[in-house]
């Protein structure tokens, strides 16, 4: 049952997104189209959570026994700038489409707070390993959701026929809060 709370909590009562307002610039930057918007939730759920399972060994195999702490923020944005590089390199390997759509927010996940704030998260909320990587999944998963739901709005908007003052950034905005909105319904549940 722990599991399976911390599980729909992470998706949908505190969506990383949508609760927490991490992981904006993606969120925002590559929801134009389903596909790259998955494309992105699979890089991110693939780099948060080995992120998660590097960052929680460094902090308590090293970092702790050490009594060096204080370095776990340039510690753990080196791990994840290094997960960025790996995923950017079999992406180009693998999925040149993907790679192409992505294009510059690829490299955005390495300053993507969403997967640093759950690495930190992780460690505040004294998760055991399997706990996190749960976490970690659940979080990718909610992040994953949020903008595939957001894409597949924006790309109706771009059908329709808006005020011209609403087109664009505005309506996006728009629509992101009426989304987190609708998912603040879920924090009864929980």
């Amino acid at each position: 049952m722990e599991y399976f709370l911390i599980v729909f909590s992470a998706i949908f009562v505190n969506n990383i997104v949508l609760a927490q307002f991490l992981g904006i610039c993606p969120f925002l930057g590559v929801s134009g189209k389903v596909s790259t918007s998955v494309g992105m939730g699979g890089a991110v759920m693939f780099v948060m959570t080995l992120a998660t399972i590097v960052t929680y060994i460094i902090q308590y195999y090293i970092l702790i026994p050490f009594g060096i702490s204080y370095m776990q923020t340039i510690s753990y944005i080196l791990v994840i700038a290094s997960l960025v590089q790996m995923v950017e390199i079999i992406l180009k390997k693998i999925s040149p489409a993907l790679y192409q759509a992505l294009g510059v927010f690829l490299p955005l996940i390495t300053t993507n707070c969403a997967i640093l704030g759950v690495a930190i998260l992780v460690i505040q909320n004294e998760f055991n390993l399997l706990e996190s990587v749960i976490f970690a999944v659940a979080n990718a998963l909610g992040f994953t959701l949020a903008i595939w739901i957001f894409s597949g709005i924006r790309e109706q908007l771009e059908i329709m026929d808006l005020p011209k003052g609403m087109k664009g950034v505005p309506a996006a905005l728009l629509i992101a809060g009426l989304l987190s909105m609708a998912f603040m319904g879920f924090a009864g549940i929980v």
